[in-house]
C-alpha cells in the first residue's frame, strides 16, 4: 500500500518524541571520532512545510512542535533544537525536518546515510530535498535495503524503522525482521517507532520484541490526547536495541513534554 504521506502528520506529538530521541542518540554517537552508518527504512520526503495545505488540514503540528516551541519546554541546549534552527535558517520558519534531514544536520562528512522510500512521489521529494547532504537515497523497500546493507560499512551505526503501519501485517512482521537484522548486525543500534492507538495494536508486537531478550533494549512510551476529534492515536513509542550511553538521560528530557493525562 502506497497511500501514506507524512506531510499530514509532520511535527505532531509523536514526531516530537521520535525526533528528540533520535537527535540525542546521534549527538551521543558523533561525540566519538569514529564514523558511523545511518539507515532509514521509511524515509518519507525528509523535509516538510507546515504551512502546506495537507499539514494545515490536520493541524497536528499545532499540538506538537508548535506548542513545544511556544511553551519553551525543550531545553535550549538540546541537539534537536540546534538541528531544527539550522533547517529553518536554510528553508524558512515553516520548515520541519523529518528524520532524514535531522540526521543530515547532526552527522558528519565521514558518516554514511542511506534512506529508503518506496512511494514514488515521496521518493522524488526526498531525493530533491536531500541533495547536497551526502545522503544516498533508494527508491526501494526499506527492509530489502537494510538486509542488503547489513552489516554496513562502517559497522558502527543506527537504523531507524518508522513504518506507517497501514499494512496491519507490520505488527507481526517487525519482531521477526528486527531479530534477523540484529543477528546480522549485532553492534548496530536498531530504533523502532510505533504508534499507540486506542486499539492497543502495538501490545503483541512489543511483547514479542521483549521476549527475544535483545541487548540493552529499552522501551519508551508517551501518551497525549488525540490531536483532533476521532483520531485514534493517543501515544507514541520507541523500542531501541543497543541503546547508546546517555539514552536514559535523553528520555528524562522528553518525558516532561508529555504530562500524564
Amino acid at each position: 500500500m502506497l497511500s501514506y504521506q507524512h506531510i499530514y502528520h509532520a511535527g505532531n506529538p509523536a514526531d516530537l518524541q521520535k525526533h528528540m530521541l533520535l537527535a540525542a542518540m546521534l549527538s551521543y554517537m558523533t561525540a566519538k571520532d569514529k564514523p558511523l552508518t545511518y539507515i532509514e527504512t521509511h524515509a518519507g520526503r525528509g523535509l516538510y512545510d507546515l504551512t502546506a495545505p495537507e499539514a494545515v488540514k490536520t493541524g497536528e503540528a499545532a499540538e506538537g512542535i508548535t506548542k513545544a516551541l511556544k511553551t519553551a519546554r525543550i531545553r535550549a541546549d538540546h541537539p534537536y533544537l540546534a538541528a531544527l534552527s539550522a533547517v529553518r535558517k536554510a528553508h524558512g520558519d515553516a520548515a520541519y525536518p523529518g528524520s532524514p534531514m535531522l540526521a543530515a544536520q547532526l552527522l558528519r562528512p565521514t558518516d554514511s546515510i542511506h534512506l529508503a522510500e518506496l512511494h514514488p512521489k515521496e521518493f522524488a521529494a526526498l531525493r530533491q530535498n536531500m541533495r547536497g547532504t551526502g545522503a544516498n537515497t533508494h527508491n526501494q523497500d526499506g527492509f530489502e535495503l537494510v538486509q542488503s546493507l547489513c552489516p554496513p560499512t562502517p559497522r558502527r551505526g543506527l537504523l531507524l524503522i518508522d513504518p506507517s503501519y497501514e499494512i496491519k501485517d507490520d505488527y507481526a512482521r517487525l519482531p521477526k525482521e528486527i531479530a534477523n537484522l540484529h543477528r546480522k548486525w549485532n553492534v548496530g543500534i536498531i530504533a523502532l517507532w510505533y504508534p499507540i492507538l486506542t486499539s492497543n495494536a502495538h501490545v503483541p508486537m512489543i511483547k514479542a520484541l521483549k521476549a527475544q531478550n535483545l541487548p540493552d533494549a529499552l522501551c519508551h512510551e508517551v501518551r497525549f490526547p488525540p490531536v483532533r476529534e476521532g483520531h485514534r492515536m493517543v501515544g507514541s513509542g520507541m523500542f531501541v536495541i543497543n541503546a547508546p550511553y546517555g539514552t536514559d538521560q535523553a528520555l528524562r528530557q522528553i518525558d516532561p513534554l508529555f504530562p500524564a493525562p
